[in-house]
């Protein structure tokens, strides 16, 4: 596909304001390979310690649900209208299952299980349809997606009732967003040379 075709195609995918939009967020790339780098930081300290109450993974979690939320507010930057929206809604939900997390940090373990699989399955939906409308890195975004959505039933389900798999939950979910930053990076990175 040539330079001007492929340009052609992602104007029909995005209209000609997503375009422009694509165009302005893809200047700032390295700000999403940061947020990655800095979610697979916190994925590696949520794995190396050793949380033991309902408590702390709760209290953690909120923490990771207001990261979460923070990124989808700076992702409106570089969206158009409708991912806009979309960006805005998912981070009103990360901020209200943060809240939820903080408001009643020792819960059971089943009220903890069932906040982070709604957090995963609606992750994981979002990062499909990411997957299947934008074209760099399709493949990758969609598997990441679909692993965030198994986890999110896997959880629901609450195969376990133990401290260490909740707390591998939220490494999972610190590690998952990583990924997905820095594929969003590269694929808007790859965008600007494209359209260079």
């Amino acid at each position: 596909m040539t330079r001007d075709a492929s340009a052609a195609g992602r104007t029909r995918l995005f209209g000609r304001q997503g375009h422009a939009t694509m165009e302005e967020a893809s200047g700032l790339w390295w700000i999403y390979l940061v947020a990655g780098a800095f979610w697979l930081l916190l994925s590696v300290i949520v794995f190396r310690f050793d949380y033991t109450s309902v408590s702390a993974i709760s209290i953690l979690f909120g923490l990771v649900m207001l990261g979460s939320a923070v990124n989808e507010f700076l992702a409106v930057v570089g969206a158009s209208t409708g991912w806009k929206i979309a960006h805005i809604a998912f981070g009103l939900a990360c901020v209200v299952i943060g809240i939820v997390a903080f408001v009643h940090p020792g819960n059971t373990f089943a009220a903890l299980a069932a906040v982070m699989s709604f957090y995963f399955i609606l992750k994981g939906m979002f990062d499909v349809v990411l997957g299947i409308v934008i074209p760099e890195l399709r493949w990758l975004r969609i598997a990441v997606g679909l692993v965030e959505m198994v986890l999110g039933f896997w959880a629901a389900g609450y195969f376990g009732h133990s401290a260490i798999l909740l707390v591998a939950w939220v490494g999972a979910m610190a590690l998952t967003r990583g990924i997905g930053e820095i594929i969003f990076a590269f694929a808007l990175r790859g965008y600007r040379e494209q359209t260079a």
